[in-house]
């Protein structure tokens, strides 16, 4: 089963209807099953909060398969490389390096330039549809 990782810089794309925001839908239809951090509800029901769209951020969210954030993950987030990305990436990167190492994760998708260049450094393919 091929799967994708995504993240905040995608789906918010996604939900504030941007340019980018077919060619995202088209690459998400090309995986079976889209994946994220637990950290994507938060992270995107804020954004939907703020714009008044928190009914658009569920239909999003019934899309993909969050995985729950524990202490293993917080951990690895903690000193994961490269340096340069932020403490919530940090915990996106470490549960995408996890999926990776475990053989269930294909690509990630992504704007955010230190989180694709981190995922690049642990050898996940990462994926900015334009």
């Amino acid at each position: 089963m091929s799967s994708l990782y995504v993240d905040t810089s995608a789906l918010g794309r996604s939900l504030l209807e941007e340019p980018e925001k077919p060619a995202i839908e088209h690459t998400l239809s090309e995986f079976e099953r889209s994946v994220s951090s637990g950290l994507l509800r938060v992270e995107l029901r804020r954004l939907g909060f703020r714009q008044g769209m928190l009914d658009r951020v569920e239909v999003l969210l019934a899309t993909v398969s969050l995985i729950h954030i524990d202490e293993e993950i917080l951990i690895a987030a903690q000193t994961i490389t490269p340096r340069a990305v932020a403490t919530l990436d940090a915990i996106h990167l470490a549960t995408a390096v996890r999926l990776s190492k475990a053989g269930r994760l294909d690509a990630l998708m992504t704007y955010d330039k230190q989180l694709a260049a981190g995922a690049q450094e642990h050898g996940i393919t990462v994926i900015s549809p334009s």
